[in-house]
């Protein structure tokens, strides 16, 4: 018996877990292969057991390297699985898609392979011969497997497809798969087959489609083989060459046979039946041209001259349109991946026409090709649609609710009741849900800064079991989402530990999507995780590359990752982004900020209150202490007596900028401030304010009470060493000065979009922040814009009795003594 101790990091640093796992092993013999079997309860098993064991320790170096490369597969079980043999796993389909479970090999000094952790450590059990109560139980198993990769299965044609079941009027609009069709005998279709050789081009084109409609009927397993028939190719060419012979229903015959036949998209055929439709539009009436539209997306054809002339026609009679005229033409629109802007400010109007009349698989139909097709919607429309839905949603089937929230996550409209109707709805829903479904709904949560506890902790629960149906980019948006809003579910370490797992897994479509990686590790990073191996593969010269090279900007996020592992982690031995990268990134925030937040009313207001009340602007700086969190503060430095330190005396050119700047508060500017924009725009009034900077209040403080709430404190002495975190390029600020005793206030002017909504949780940038702040040495004091936004149409005194209240805390100065 052998004893080995693996040392295991758990993701979140702060926790770490050793595990002390003794396991012996028994080659089974008359094999050349070396097999591996999971325990099975009702699986007769030669070997001996292997028995771990769980021991709580609290070192400071352990770590865990894991070795994606040395991960087996198997089949996804549920969580009532039992385990089942590794034999089978290893011989699995490497490349399977969504049904691959993975064996979890750590890198230690002696390695060893470690049960999934959803299924936890394996217990000693008695191995028992099997029962026919076992087998039963056995094939139940296998039955719950078969239903839960059923439903896991998304068909990325068909599901978006199945409102057409809902109205006979589909039927003239696009392609039913599901219409019954009567086989052709294989002696006919040999007869038809035989008849094109012998009277190759004196067939008539009628014939001709005659031809196709009977071929296409013939048994599914022969299509493949007439597909490469000299024959049938032969038929394909007399079609071509008579093309513009056959009249517009005979041509949308051959297509649907093609369509039955799985004709590849880059077929000769095809070419040519593209051609002449597009010749044909004009002729064509609107129900032929949608069920054209229709067989292209069937076959996977990408036309977008056809399309484009079709929106035109279209553009032309859009209030000739039927209700399934209009829905099936926004299918196509979605679909095709276009949105004609001048046609869809028309279909607005009839968005609003039949609304109403809709049934619920078509609303959600609607907001699908809106949202494939990015297309903008008016804040009216998008409300009345989640009116509706809101007053419904217990009749509407996910999929469609699905699509619902993805429009309103693209529109960002923050509609509560829907919002509220869905966290009494969906929970239920969760465990029934596929995953990318579930990835959606949390996804439109965070991206809505909507908490619900009750949608998060289902989501939670389910998952792990799940977690192998994950792509990457499903992995990365639940660790984006938890993290935005800050949740932690009460199995985080099951949920966190399956979804870095299931990131190593999928580590190789990184290469493709490196997006994924950054979106997974600044979601963890929110919630104060940091798996080292993943960071240092992100932060490698070939992945920033990659990543700058990128059709989206990743550049601000590889920043707050850099800079978050360097302040947080100190211990860190891995890659790191270079300095220019860091002058760069902070060089464009900085001028962003220039433009966009440092001349916000609420800040702009704050600063000249603060210049007034401690004595000057060398008392207070106007600046990001921390870049790479994309958000100002206004620093103040106090001495222990409570007296302000002037220390922004090198900052004359950028108080010189800000120094006369004053802002109209009129009672439109207050109505943004107080309830909010998600895109909120910098002012662009701004009126000049001569007033000399006067010491209105730099005596020191005396006791008050709190001023419209107590304040938001968190207590850091100033005498602090710079972590060994720290790094070239960092703001000057992270140094903390020589005093030998004092505070460093980090005064936070918050906004409505700093917090979930109409909540006071704060995002999880934003305690990221907050917490690095204090690492560093920084009192974070907080005015809260359900606080500060009321007071800027107050006087004056107000104002400043309650900055000073805030700055001059008996709280924070009898802590800091």
């Amino acid at each position: 018996m052998a004893t080995v101790l693996i040392r295991r990091r758990f993701p979140r640093l702060s926790r770490v877990t050793t595990f002390l796992t003794t396991a012996k092993c028994k080659a089974e013999s008359g094999s050349n292969k070396s097999k591996q079997k999971e325990e099975n309860p009702e699986t007769p098993n030669s070997r001996p057991e292997s028995t771990a064991t769980i021991q709580l320790l609290d070192p400071s170096d352990y770590r865990v390297l894991y070795n994606p490369s040395a991960y087996a597969k198997s089949r996804a079980a549920s969580q009532q699985s039992a385990a089942r043999s590794c034999s089978q796993a290893l011989t699995a389909d490497s490349t399977s898609t969504g049904t691959s479970r993975v064996q979890h090999t750590f890198t230690t000094t002696s390695a060893q392979a470690l049960p999934p952790v959803r299924n936890g450590l394996p217990k000693p059990k008695q191995r028992l011969k099997q029962t026919i109560p076992a087998r039963l139980s056995a094939a139940q198993t296998k039955k719950e497997e078969a239903e839960m990769e059923k439903a896991e299965m998304h068909d990325s044609k068909e599901d978006p497809r199945m409102f057409q079941q809902g109205r006979p009027e589909y039927r003239s609009l696009s392609y039913d798969k599901f219409e019954p069709i009567e086989t052709l005998p294989s002696a006919e279709g040999d007869s038809i087959l035989h008849s094109i050789p012998v009277s190759k081009g004196s067939h008539s084109p009628a014939t001709v489609a005659d031809y196709f409609c009977k071929l296409s009927r013939l048994p599914v397993e022969q299509h493949a083989e007439l597909m490469v028939d000299h024959r049938f190719n032969t038929l394909c060419c007399c079609a071509i060459e008579n093309i513009q012979s056959f009249s517009t229903s005979e041509l949308i015959d051959v297509l649907k046979a093609c369509v039955r036949l799985v004709v590849p998209p880059t077929h000769p055929l095809l070419n040519a039946c593209e051609s002449e439709f597009c010749r044909r539009v004009w002729d064509m009436n609107l129900d032929q041209l949608l069920l054209v539209a229709d067989c292209w997306r069937c076959l996977g054809r990408s036309v977008p001259s056809y399309l484009s002339i079709l929106f035109s026609y279209a553009n032309m009679h859009w209030k000739e349109l039927t209700l399934p005229q209009f829905v099936q033409l926004v299918y196509i629109i979605g679909e095709g991946r276009k949105s004609p802007a001048d046609l869809m400010q028309k279909l607005e109007g009839v968005i609003l026409k039949y609304l109403d009349s809709c049934t619920l698989e078509e609303v959600g139909a609607i907001c699908l090709g809106l949202f494939k097709s990015i297309s903008g919607i008016s804040d009216h429309v998008m409300r009345k649609i989640a009116d509706r839905v809101s007053l419904e949603m217990e009749d509407m089937g996910t999929y469609a609710l699905v699509n619902v929230l993805k429009m309103l996550r693209y529109t960002r409209m923050d509609h509560l009741p829907l919002l509220r109707k869905l966290g009494k709805v969906v929970p239920a829903r969760i465990p029934t849900t596929n995953i990318q479904g579930i990835m959606h709904i949390t996804l439109s949560c965070s991206s809505l800064h909507y908490y619900d506890e009750g949608i998060l902790a289902a989501v939670a629960t389910s998952l792990p079991s799940k977690v192998t149906y994950c792509r990457s980019k499903d992995a990365a948006k639940f660790l984006w989402s938890f993290g935005c809003l800050d949740y932690e579910p009460p199995n985080e370490e099951e949920f966190y530990s399956s979804l870095i797992e299931q990131m190593f897994r999928k580590r190789h479509e990184f290469e493709k999507f490196p997006e994924h990686l950054l979106t997974g590790l600044l979601g963890l990073a929110f919630v104060k995780r940091f798996p080292e191996e993943l960071i240092d593969y992100a932060l490698r010269d070939e992945f920033v590359h990659k990543v700058r090279g990128s059709k989206y900007e990743l550049g601000k996020d590889l920043f707050t990752l850099g800079k978050s592992v360097e302040i947080e982690c100190p211990g860190y031995q891995g890659s790191h982004l270079s300095p220019q990268l860091y002058e760069e990134m902070t060089e464009m925030v900085l001028n962003f900020a220039e433009r966009e937040i440092y001349v916000r009313p609420e800040i702009v207001e704050a600063l000249s209150l603060l210049k007034s009340m401690l004595g000057g602007p060398e008392y207070v700086k106007n600046h990001m202490i921390l870049p790479h969190t994309r958000s100002s503060d206004l620093e103040v430095h106090l001495a222990m007596d409570g007296h302000p330190i002037p220390f922004n005396s090198s900052d004359t050119v950028a108080d010189k900028k800000l120094k006369d700047i004053g802002v109209s508060l009129t009672d439109d500017l207050m109505a943004q401030l107080i309830k909010g924009k998600s895109n909120s725009q910098s002012p662009t009034e701004v009126e000049t304010e001569a007033a000399a900077p006067r010491q209105e209040w730099n005596k020191a403080p005396t006791p008050c009470t709190s001023f419209l709430g107590g304040p938001s404190i968190t207590d850091t002495r100033l005498q602090v060493t710079t972590p060994s975190g720290s790094c070239p390029g960092a703001s000057p600020s992270l140094v903390p000065l020589q005093q030998p005793q004092g505070v460093r206030l980090a005064i936070q002017v918050s906004n409505r979009n700093h917090y979930c909504y109409s909540s006071k949780r704060l995002l999880g940038l934003h305690c990221l922040k907050r917490r690095q702040l204090q690492q560093l040495g920084y009192v974070v004091v907080e005015l809260p814009f359900w606080e500060w936004f009321p007071l800027l149409k107050r006087t004056r005194l107000e104002k400043l009795s309650y900055l000073h209240y805030k700055v001059f805390n008996p709280m924070l100065l009898s802590r800091a003594g």
